[in-house]
């Protein structure tokens, strides 16, 4: 399988078993990797070994396929794995002919080197296998394919170029502003008095714009 048209030494071809994260994972969650997961392929391995990049803060990037039993969420088992493997990952995940990609933004744990802590997750929407929008930069460093790649995942251009400090409290402040638009929204639903209607769309409206600049759009 060639993927994002890698070198060939970068290639690593080897299956992770499912029951690898048995150790660190509940019942319910051992039934999730059974019931979603048909395989996990640890497909390419991106080090300045392997692509003679610098490193950082991003020691390595991993490039995994996940391969499921069903079209689904699978929010949760990305989290774990992200989480018990110490490197940065590309996931490729797909079912039948359709695909989504998910990669992460994260850091070692202060006290435990084999976890990690995730700072912030970014997933695609589903695309057709063949119609692959996603490529992997290489190019000054290890850090700048992640950050590339994540900034892809967004379908910001205006991420681009931004280091990963950046894009993580960009994405939280953009959480923190929509979740005040839906709480407004809902209060306005909810609202039977004319001025208190007034004050809401008038804080409803300082927060799209807020969101605007956020997203780089204003």
């Amino acid at each position: 399988m060639h993927l994002f048209q890698l070198p060939k030494n970068t290639t690593v071809g080897r299956v992770i078993p499912k029951n690898a994260f048995d150790d660190n994972i509940n019942s319910r969650q051992k039934k999730q990797f059974t019931d979603l997961v048909q395989r996990i392929t640890w497909t390419n391995k991106l080090s300045s070994q392997t692509i003679n990049l610098r490193s950082v803060d991003v020691e390595e990037i991993q490039i995994f396929v996940i391969e499921l039993k069903k079209r689904d969420t699978i929010d949760e088992i990305l989290k774990i794995i992200n989480k018990h493997i110490p490197y940065h990952i590309i996931c490729w995940i797909e079912y039948d002919e359709e695909v989504f990609v998910s990669a992460a933004h994260k850091h070692k744990h202060v006290t435990n080197n084999d976890i990690s802590v995730i700072d912030w997750v970014y997933n695609s929407r589903w695309f057709k296998n063949e119609e692959n929008p996603f490529t992997i930069n290489l190019k000054n460093s290890l850090d700048e394919v992640l950050n590339d790649f994540c900034a892809q995942i967004t379908g910001r251009n205006d991420l681009k170029g931004k280091n990963a400090s950046f894009m993580i409290q960009n994405q939280l402040e953009l959480d923190k502003v929509n979740k005040k638009i839906l709480s407004i929204r809902k209060q306005l639903k909810k609202s039977k008095q004319f001025n208190e209607k007034v004050e809401l769309n008038l804080q409803l409206k300082d927060l799209e714009n807020a969101l605007l600049i956020l997203q780089g759009k204003n």
